[in-house]
């Protein structure tokens, strides 16, 4: 049973790590600390590792668990009921623990409040789309990330992230605010802008 809890362990461990780099944004984002969003991303080339190795773990964990026990002939106590720590059902919390773990990043936009403003554009000429090329994006989660620090800006008219392209396209209203604010909001959030394109 000790080398079953030390899976379990290790099984939490590795699953935690596996989406420490999504996990960060959110809790940057529910700390107020945004800046610090970025700090794990360069776990993400190591997350697929990761996720394999918490499989493999927890799968010997049930291998441990469900595997017959050899019966000894003695006249001892009937064995005791083992602990809770020791047991399928806690396992099964582990596992389903570590399952929302490692499936986090699919999910983690859904803590990211859509921002709920009015846009009032007076002159169409004063509309500008810039694409700001970022680095450091890993996961859904960190395009949300960008996305609600861009928008808390005034004159914002739609900011779209793509961690997949490495990008953010901005719209927005010169009048209200401008290039430099919005790669300052970018940039706070710990990713970098690297450059931008007007489209």
């Amino acid at each position: 049973m000790e080398k079953s809890n030390k899976f379990l362990g290790v099984g939490i461990l590795t699953a935690i790590t596996a989406s420490l780099c999504c996990i960060t944004p959110v809790l940057a984002l529910f700390a107020g600390t945004s800046g610090v969003a970025s700090t794990f991303s360069w776990l993400e080339p190591f997350r697929p590792y990761l996720i394999g190795l918490t499989i493999l773990i927890l799968a010997l964990a049930w291998y441990q668990q469900l595997k017959p026990k050899k019966e000894v002939d003695c006249e001892c106590d009937p064995e005791d009921k083992p602990k809770f720590i020791q047991s399928k059902t806690f396992l099964g919390i582990v596992t389903l623990f570590a399952i929302v773990m490692l499936a986090f990043p699919y999910y983690s936009s859904i803590f990211y409040a859509s921002p709920e403003k009015q846009i009032i554009v007076v002159d169409r000429s004063d509309l500008k789309t810039v694409e700001f090329k970022i680095s450091g994006m890993t996961c859904t989660g960190c395009e949300e990330h960008v996305n609600h620090e861009v928008n808390k800006l005034n004159g914002i008219v739609s900011s779209k992230a793509s961690y997949e392209k490495g990008n953010a396209i901005v719209a927005f209203d010169q009048t209200k605010t401008n290039e430099a604010q919005i790669e300052q909001a970018i940039n706070a959030t710990g990713y970098k802008v690297t450059n931008k394109n007007e489209n």
